[in-house]
This record gives structure tokens, C-alpha cells and sequence, in this order.
């Protein structure tokens, strides 16, 4: 076993062991280790075990690919068998695409992620395989059960940064860390019904102005108006905006000579 950083230099969101570690097996090319790393960080996932990494370790290009998250390369721990990575862990769970015929409970990410938060305070992993051809047999009955992928049929491979962005998400939203940076909430309150009505009123003062009613549609034109303008829910803020674009139409209007 080779560790290639000192855990802990980098303060994470997750303490270390809580969330599962991400065992890459013989994984071949820096830009997936890189992109690997981007997804686990993205999600709050730390702790990334490499298994006879094709190539040796580390690889030239890596660290740009992780796009900022390289503490989980620093920290990364390189093993020489599968085994040993997994000497620790007391439940795994193994990704493959494909029916293996072996008597292992199943699972959707969902649902694997779910069972492995129900296992609090043990030591859990997910195994990912070789870019081309996944796992093998022996190395998927060394886990305790499998996760894959409810993918078409028509093209079911996936991209390994690509898998462990699947689990990483589905385990932060099974952990209840699944919260939204920002709301998207209203920053200005309701338009009062006095702000409406004064919009209205200097809308169609314009709009007289300017001759767009025919005079025989001009109250089924004006309620029309009303009506979509009372659809938009609009704000303080959005009244606001519109007497300042009707306020400048009429001062180009004059500037132009008209009446």
C-alpha cells in the first residue's frame, strides 16, 4: 500500500469514514482518475483507493482533469492487489453493467446507497472496474452485493467518472446532504393592488398615446392586458421596471416631437 498524501491536509465537508471510499481497479487513463476525483468531490466523497493503476502512479495530467479537486488525489492510497484495498471495509458493493450469474442482492444506485447509510458507523466501499471491460467475476464475489445502472439497453456502458457521479449523488441525497445552494426565492415582495393599478394606468395612457387601440377594442384590449399582467405575479421590483421602460419610451417619444 502507497499513500501518496497525508489525509486530513485538506479540511472536507465529510469527516473521513463516514462516506464511502471509491476503489478504482486498475483504472488506465489519468483524464477518468482526474474526472473521477471531480465527481467524488462534487458530492462530498474523499477517499479514493487505486488498485494496480495502469502505468504506475501518479499520472502525468491527472491534476488537471480533477478541475481543482485535487485534494482527493493527494490523499489517494495506491494498493498492489484488490484484497488488500478492501482489508479494512466491512460492506462493498461492486458496479458492473453486466449479469455476472452470481446469488448477490442487486441494487439500483438508489437503493445500494440507501442500504449502505442503514450500515452507520462501518467502514463502506463501492469497487469500480477497468475502463474497457468493468470487473472481473472473482473480483464482484468479493463483494457484498452489486450496484448497476438502470441505463438503455442500446448503449449500457458508462463512463467510470461518469458511474461514481451516479453513486456520489445518490449517496448524498440518501445521507440528506441533497440540499439546493440557492432557492431561486423572490427578492422583492408582491406589487401592492395600488402599484398594479397605477402601472395599468400609465400603460394604457401610453399605449393611447401611441395609437395602438382601436378605439371599438379598447376595453377588451385594456382587460386583456390587465389580465396577462396579473398571470406574471409580478413584484415590487417588476412594477418598478416596467414605469421605468414606460417613463423612458414617453421621453423618447417627446424628444422625437411628439405629442
Amino acid at each position: 500500500m502507497t499513500r501518496t498524501g497525508s489525509r486530513g491536509e485538506t479540511a472536507t465537508e465529510i469527516p473521513a469514514g463516514e462516506a464511502p471510499a471509491v476503489i478504482l481497479v486498475e483504472p488506465q487513463l489519468a483524464e477518468n482518475i482526474g474526472m473521477t476525483a471531480r465527481a467524488m468531490a462534487n458530492f462530498g466523497l474523499s477517499e479514493l483507493r487505486l488498485v494496480n493503476p495502469k502505468n504506475g502512479w501518479p499520472k502525468k495530467g491527472v491534476r488537471e482533469a480533477a478541475s481543482g479537486a485535487t485534494h482527493v488525489l493527494d490523499c489517494a492510497t495506491v494498493y498492489t492487489s484488490l484484497p488488500e484495498a478492501l482489508g479494512d471495509l466491512t460492506y462493498v458493493l461492486a458496479t458492473t453493467a453486466r449479469e455476472r450469474g452470481q446469488m448477490k442482492r442487486v441494487f439500483d444506485p438508489e437503493a445500494g446507497m440507501a442500504e449502505m447509510l442503514s450500515r452507520a458507523g462501518q467502514r463502506t466501499g463501492v469497487m469500480f472496474g477497468r475502463e474497457r471491460v468493468g470487473l472481473e467475476n472473482d473480483e464482484v464475489s468479493l463483494a457484498d452485493a452489486i450496484v448497476t445502472f438502470p441505463v438503455s439497453p442500446d448503449f449500457p456502458s458508462l463512463n467510470l467518472a461518469q458511474a461514481v457521479l451516479l453513486v456520489g449523488y445518490e449517496w448524498r441525497r440518501a445521507s440528506g446532504r441533497a440540499r439546493l445552494p440557492f432557492s431561486g426565492e423572490m427578492l422583492s415582495p408582491p406589487a401592492t393592488r395600488a402599484a398594479l393599478l397605477t402601472l395599468f394606468g400609465n400603460l394604457e395612457t401610453a399605449l393611447d398615446a401611441a395609437g395602438f387601440y382601436p378605439p371599438e377594442k379598447r376595453a377588451v384590449i385594456a382587460r386583456n392586458m390587465r389580465d396577462m399582467l396579473h398571470r406574471m405575479a409580478m413584484t415590487e421590483q417588476d412594477v418598478r421596471t416596467f414605469q421605468g421602460a414606460l417613463r423612458a419610451l414617453n421621453r423618447s417619444r417627446k424628444a422625437d416631437g411628439a405629442p
